[in-house]
């Protein structure tokens, strides 16, 4: 895949559990102080959205901006200000949870963040990243800075989300009898997951966020920002939710479920050679005729029956159980946090007054 500055710039990459990509889908564009009704309160050019207060300013935006955008095909000014948009949402839902990890006593200690750095930059020559950084007109600073926020956001979900997951027996029992196909198979069998992105306009809407390429140029740029996600900790499932193409595999976080072996032997080769050549955990892009599939190996089994009883057979239950409670709950608990808070995003009401357009300064 292609090493862009977030993986010169992505030092959250390697710690980063949960993306909060979920929030795409829960966060308003624009947003009024809760209760007032009416418009947003005049606010500096340079701030460009407000929570309970707290300032979230243009240069934080454009700073996390240029840490992730392509450099090239350089985008135009509509789909620049769309993706900013996009990232001051995330970045209001991050500073929510900073905030509250305050109130949580939630740290990052030097030690814990000088390990997450060095291990995000470990297999980058010096040089390569001091020629990224003055590209982007970032600093290590803003590196450290941006992977603190992230580790703090990702303590607070960790603490109100993961550790409040749990998975009983029964629940495992009844998971494999409702499942049971699922643990005999009668010859080798691929678990993939998938991430379709194509050229043209889908008839309607396949994913969470409505998002679409229609040109090959937009599936090129959209195929390099799900991979970037992906290195910076975003689960495959949450990203093939949110934005593949492929209407029905969409629905179930890419999952195509498990395949036999006779049938990916007759499919084309480019994506047999993704699945069989690859190891579980692994994502590999197939790219055709101007479309795009990221491809992964979520498991492989070999032929013949298992029970609950087999160590194997009850970690995978109690994962994917645990995956689908985790994500209903960190859905529900960022959609809460986010509507307790007092939001006004300056940046989205500028955009609708001006029809899609700054004002000029």
């Amino acid at each position: 895949m292609p090493f862009g500055l977030y993986n010169v710039g992505m030092l959250i990459a390697s710690r980063a559990r949960h993306a909060l990509l979920t929030v795409l889908s829960l966060t308003l564009l624009v947003s009024a102080c809760k209760g007032t009704g009416g418009a947003p309160a005049p606010a500096s050019p340079d701030t460009w959205a407000t929570v309970d207060g707290r300032a979230i300013s243009r240069d934080l935006v454009e700073k996390s901006y240029r840490r992730t955008a392509q450099t090239t095909p350089a985008p135009s000014e509509e789909e620049a200000l769309a993706a900013k948009l996009t990232l001051l949402n995330e970045l209001i839902v991050q500073d929510i949870l900073v905030n509250t990890a305050k109130a949580l006593k939630l740290e990052v200690p030097d030690s814990e963040l000088d390990t997450a750095y060095n291990e995000g930059r470990k297999d980058i020559p010096e040089e390569q990243f001091q020629q990224q950084l003055t590209a982007r007109n970032l600093t290590a600073a803003d590196m450290r800075e941006e992977l603190r926020r992230e580790m703090l956001s990702q303590k607070v979900l960790e603490a109100e989300v993961t550790k409040k997951v749990s998975v009983s027996d029964a629940e495992i029992t009844a998971f494999f009898e409702a499942n049971r196909s699922q643990f005999e198979f009668a010859e080798d069998a691929y678990r993939i997951g998938q991430i379709v992105v194509t050229p043209v306009r889908e008839p309607q809407q396949t994913n969470r966020t409505g998002n679409d390429a229609t040109t090959a140029q937009e599936a090129n740029a959209k195929i390099q920002m799900l991979m970037e996600r992906l290195k910076q900790g975003a689960t495959f499932s949450d990203v093939a939710a949110d934005f593949s193409e492929d209407g029905e595999t969409a629905q179930r976080g890419g999952d195509l479920g498990f395949v036999p072996l006779s049938a990916l032997q007759r499919a084309p080769q480019k994506l047999r050679d993704a699945v069989l050549k690859s190891e579980p955990g692994s994502v590999t892009l197939v790219s055709e005729g101007g479309g795009h599939t990221l491809v992964a190996l979520i498991a492989k089994e070999p032929a013949g029956k298992r029970d609950p009883s087999m160590p194997e057979v009850k970690a995978r239950i109690t994962d994917a159980i645990r995956g689908r409670k985790e994500q209903l709950l960190r859905a529900a608990y960022l959609s809460a946090v986010r509507n307790n808070a007092v939001v006004v995003n300056h940046l989205a009401a500028r955009l609708v007054a001006g029809q899609g357009a700054l004002p000029k300064p």
